[in-house]
């Protein structure tokens, strides 16, 4: 078991006097067997006139924020201490019928994994991709493939961070050759659910050691669900199964529904955005 204490500020500086619309935040992390919630606390400048707390349809923790008070910036301050149980990622058991790919998800399992399986019209240049690490008449072991894609992004693209919203199109990214974790996560979303696998986009937090430039990062990855072992994460940036490092925060079908912090305002046009993520790893306790 590892204890994280996250810190996640996001600051928006406006070009004048603004009224802020609602505010949506995905800044808490998700909790299960494998990760608990210590504490947990939450500030925002200006004060909202309401904090509202749900579980959206994916079970996700939304915070939503209701304003009334004029401001020229607005700042959001999350801090979160989390315990990670994921000490043994590759600790599971496959249902036999899906040990070898490919197989059929049982009937009962694809009325709930149906919009999982979704995917985009398939291109040339994603389906000559894919047939580069498998081919259709060949049997493997279902996490063999995987873990084979997932390897193959990470060595075979150039990571860059990239500070542009929105995602890059699997194709866009097999185009370039490079992008960020949220493009790397897409490219591998695609590509298994090309294969027929279930999968979904996570977005959350990785703790990596400190240096003088790295502190902890906001982070995206891939879960897919293997019979017998669930909802298995999958990190192409990193080409490694997903575990204690990874704390998951938000999942979704697609990307553009995880963003941290989502809103609008009204007022002058334009706004400067500051963002930072420290993830320290906490002393055991005793």
């Amino acid at each position: 078991m590892k204890t994280y204490r996250i810190r996640h500020s996001t600051w928006y500086g406006f070009n004048g006097e603004v009224r802020l619309q609602p505010h949506r935040l995905r800044v808490r992390p998700r909790e299960d067997h494998d990760q608990r919630i210590q504490s947990s606390q939450l500030e925002v400048r200006p004060l909202p006139q309401e904090v509202r707390w749900y579980r959206d349809v994916e079970d996700n923790s939304v915070a939503t924020l209701l304003f009334d008070t004029p401001c020229r910036e607005l700042e959001i301050l999350s801090e979160v201490e989390v315990q990670q149980f994921d000490q043994a990622p590759l600790d599971f058991m496959v249902e036999e019928y899906a040990v070898n790919y490919p197989f059929n998800y049982m009937q009962d399992d694809l009325e709930v994994l149906g919009p999982f399986m979704k995917r985009k019209p398939a291109s040339n240049e994603l389906a000559r991709w894919v047939a580069g690490l498998w081919q259709s008449d060949r049997t493997i072991q279902s996490y063999a493939l995987l873990d084979r894609i997932c390897r193959s992004i990470s060595t075979g693209f150039n990571y860059r961070v990239r500070e542009a919203p929105g995602v890059q199109s699997a194709e866009d990214t097999l185009a370039i050759g490079s992008g960020s974790c949220r493009d790397f996560a897409n490219l591998f979303m695609e590509s298994v659910r090309y294969l027929g696998f279930a999968a979904r986009f996570v977005s959350g937090y990785l703790y990596v050691p400190p240096g003088p430039e790295s502190f902890g990062t906001t982070h995206a990855w891939v879960e897919v669900y293997i019979p017998g072992a669930g909802w298995k994460g999958f990190d192409p940036t990193g080409g490694e199964v997903v575990g204690i490092n990874h704390i998951p925060v938000a999942v979704a079908r697609s990307p553009e529904t995880v963003t941290p912090v989502e809103g609008a305002f009204i007022g002058p046009e334009g706004a400067e955005l500051k963002v930072g993520v420290w993830v320290t790893l906490l002393d055991p306790p005793g």
